[in-house]
């Protein structure tokens, strides 16, 4: 059977979060600092063999066996492999694997979605470069599926790396890297604590929520997008722990535009946290819920990691690789080699 796997990243933001949103950037611009991690989500694609008595079978967190795409329950896999050309015509099988949960802040939804295009699109025989992931991602999810979704996740997932992405009024974005020294990613990769709060929360609910409060936060915004620029110049510095500080007025920031970005679980834990020594820090994603970044000196941390030693710990590094297809059976067999 011909398949394709592919490999996305995760994301972790740090500035510029809501900016992304097309409502928000069309008529002011915006622009996010962010890096994708070394954690993945695994989608795989393969025709399914006429012998099962099905058309379709899709495994995520439920096993669908069906006999037309139109009664597919995971909606991004339904709409996604009508957006990519396939029909009921050929059968066909989809996997789904991530090394952290969904609904949990990291962009899962997002990676979902440009790896699933990612390797569709293998199997329709084309490679598709990292904008035209992103840009597929973005339609499938804003347009196609209605989600209420902004336009970082899908690239950071897309190009992977430690980038400061702006985006236009026009529509169109540029993806910078940071440029960091090895030297000094890896120490900055050091400084940081990712911690898991659990994950149950749909984040195009509160993003509803955040975009109908765009006009009457403008000024936070406007202070948001700013600190893009002003964190990524303390971290050409060296200077963490005044970007640690930024993170924490960023948070600040970012509990005051909707309804939902924290509760009283989230605010403890980040009340914990500064006490026993990180410097500064925020819910990732849309709120609520799911994982929480520190940014902690490391003779600190062990502190922290006591304060929170209820909560699970995953250590975190910049992915550079952006979304790859780790696994081409039809490329393999092309080449000569013998597929496992």
């Amino acid at each position: 059977m011909l398949m394709a796997i592919s490999r996305t990243p995760y994301r972790v933001s740090f500035f510029g979060g809501g900016t992304d949103y097309p409502p928000w950037y069309r008529q002011h611009g915006g622009a996010v600092l962010s890096m994708a991690i070394d954690k993945y989500c695994y989608i795989g694609a393969g025709f399914l063999p006429p012998f099962f008595g099905i058309r379709h079978r899709v495994i995520w967190s439920h096993i669908e066996t069906v006999a037309s795409a139109a009664e597919i329950q995971h909606p991004a896999v339904r709409v996604g492999l009508e957006y990519c050309g396939f029909d009921d015509s050929q059968g066909m099988e989809l996997f789904h694997q991530g090394d952290l949960p969904a609904r949990s802040g990291i962009g899962s939804s997002s990676s979902f979605a440009v790896g699933l295009i990612n390797s569709l699109s293998v199997m329709k025989g084309k490679r598709l470069d990292a904008k035209a992931l992103a840009l597929g991602a973005i339609d499938l999810e804003q347009n196609k599926l209605k989600e209420a979704v902004g336009c970082q996740d899908q690239i950071a997932s897309a190009y992977g790396g430690f980038n400061i992405v702006r985006f236009e009024r026009d529509d169109s974005f540029t993806v910078t890297p940071l440029g960091l020294s090895d030297g000094r990613r890896q120490e900055f990769e050091s400084w940081l604590m990712l911690f898991y709060t659990g994950s149950s929360r749909l984040s195009s609910d509160y993003a509803k929520r955040l975009i109908r409060n765009l006009d009457s936060n403008a000024r936070h915004m406007q202070q948001m997008h700013e600190m893009v620029d002003e964190g990524a110049a303390l971290l050409h510095a060296g200077k963490l722990e005044e970007f640690g500080k930024l993170l924490h007025k960023g948070w600040t920031l970012k509990r005051a535009l909707a309804n939902g970005t924290s509760n009283s679980a989230i605010d403890r834990v980040y009340d914990d946290a500064l006490r026993a020594g990180a410097i500064g820090g925020k819910l990732l994603g849309a709120g609520g819920t799911g994982f929480m970044v520190f940014v902690v000196p490391p003779d600190r941390q062990p502190a922290v990691a006591a304060a929170l030693s209820d909560l699970m710990t995953v250590p975190i590094s910049v992915d550079f690789t952006g979304s790859t297809i780790v696994y081409d059976r039809q490329e393999m067999l092309a080449a000569g080699s013998t597929p496992r």
